[in-house]
């Protein structure tokens, strides 16, 4: 791990970089799964799909707890949920690290001016990180105002989560995720006019429920163009320990199902016209030269899909697997997918070393810059994940009772809940890309079962590309 003493210690070492060492803009949003345009998913993103048209657009990537604090005090710190300990919403970020100077501050002492805005670290003075910011602008507006909003459907979706929409007569420079971009921009002007680097986090809340958004991007999803996810097989069963809530007490109509997954839509397409703001205001300044951009989400998202589920929380592809975008400046393989195995925990050794510092000792990712050269080439054969189960079906559940271990290898997902004493997962993406077939108790799959098996026992170290 990775603390003040020990970089203080090494930092003659980081003196000599690059005459002018690269900004970086780091821009994460709340619950985004892959329903991208660029993912081939029908949902309008213009923006996003013009940066994974100039960058590399990672196929696989994988977060490593399906939850906004467990996910974020991976990535931010480049440690594992095994080694941060954070598994729930209410735990704080530094309870169990301590000292470890986390990817913003790591910048911040190497000379970089850091400003957040939004959401970047999760809500709340526990989880959010004062050190590692020279600003701090917080998110704020969760929930809109009564008085701006024009319609707004509630139902009785999974128990212990929001389940709402609303359209909204908001201008779109008014909404707190308008304002967010709008300050990101300023914050960059400003920082350009000083010659420092920056490195600026941009967290947008939406798509989060409640999935609220101006009316003009509700509507272009008219709910009965929207397909249904495909229904499971016969006699399909969730394994108890994988269900993320309790089902309503009543199944949601075809309409219903139809009308929310239009307003998660609506709610990615208003994010990435937001996030158009900061790419147009990056083409004014004339930074893509001289900047590194990143723009992911901290976790999945179900849409009614395996029969039904909602939200994140699970051990599932649509939970674990999220969008990552890379542009970085002078790099062979721009303008490029990759369809190999990357990991969140992954960004903070991989910008280190864009950036020309020394890689921090004690991190538990693996810098993919190799990746950015060479998007196809042989790269690690395991990305990991993690999820806890409380005595309630909520994400707000504050004592762990088991936790659920995953692995995903580029044909195979492989998941035991509490060491396989509550059940075990086998899945094959080359014939069951839903997940809906569950392969465990197959004597034809026995000999796959065991070697993922060994694979997720042998842990991250044991998957990684050799060489590294």
């Amino acid at each position: 791990m990775l603390t003040r003493r020990a970089f203080f210690g090494a930092a003659p070492a980081v003196l000599v970089r690059r005459a002018r060492p690269l900004n970086v803009l780091f821009v994460v949003a709340d619950d985004l799964n892959i329903a991208l345009g660029c993912y081939g998913r029908p949902v309008r993103t213009p923006w996003i799909d013009r940066l994974a048209s100039r960058g590399v657009l990672f196929e696989r990537a994988y977060c490593q707890f399906p939850l906004c604090q467990p996910s974020r005090a991976s990535f931010l710190s480049g440690l594992r949920p095994e080694t941060t300990r954070v598994w729930t919403l209410e735990t704080p970020t530094r309870q169990y690290v301590g000292d470890h100077v986390f990817l913003p501050e790591y910048f911040r002492r190497n000379g970089w001016y850091t400003a957040m805005v939004g959401k970047v670290y999760h809500t709340g003075e526990c989880c959010e990180d004062p050190r590692s910011w020279d600003e701090e602008h917080r998110e704020f507006g969760k929930n809109p105002p009564a008085e701006e909003i024009i319609r707004l459907v509630k139902a009785e979706g999974p128990r212990g989560h929001t389940f709402e929409w609303a359209t909204l007569r908001t201008p779109d420079e008014k909404t707190p995720d308008g304002i967010v971009a709008r300050r990101a921009v300023e914050i960059m002007e400003k920082v350009r006019r000083t010659g420092r680097p920056f490195f600026l986090g941009v967290g947008f809340r939406r798509p989060h429920a409640p999935y609220a958004a101006p009316a003009k991007y509700f509507d272009l999803y008219p709910p009965e163009k929207i397909a249904l996810p495909p229904a499971p097989p016969k006699g399909y069963r969730l394994l108890p320990a994988a269900l993320n809530h309790e089902p309503p007490p009543k199944p949601l109509s075809a309409q219903q199902i139809r009308e929310f997954i239009a307003a998660y839509y609506a709610t990615v397409s208003f994010m990435d016209a937001q996030f158009g703001v900061i790419l147009e205001a990056m083409d004014r300044m004339g930074l893509w030269d001289e900047t590194v951009v990143v723009f992911f989400g901290d976790n999945g998202y179900h849409l009614a899909d395996h029969g039904g589920l909602w939200h994140k929380n699970t051990l599932f592809e649509e939970s674990t697997r999220v969008p990552l975008i890379v542009w970085a400046p002078g790099r062979r393989g721009m303008a490029s997918r990759s369809p190999r195995l990357v990991e969140l925990v992954d960004l903070y050794p991989t910008l280190a070393e864009l950036c020309g510092l020394p890689q921090p000792g004690g991190l538990e990712g693996s810098s993919f810059v190799a990746l950015l050269d060479e998007p196809t080439r042989t790269w690690k054969r395991g990305a990991f994940s993690l999820q806890a189960r409380g005595k309630e079906r909520t994400e707000a559940a504050r004592e762990v009772l088991f936790i659920g271990r995953s692995v995903r290898t580029e044909r195979w997902r492989y998941t035991e809940w509490d060491e396989g004493r509550q059940g075990v997962e086998l899945y094959d993406h080359l014939r069951d890309p839903g997940e809906l077939r569950n392969l465990a108790d197959s004597s034809a799959h026995r000999s796959v079962q065991r070697e993922l098996q060994a694979l997720l026992h042998g842990g991250w170290r044991a998957a990684l590309p050799a060489g590294t």
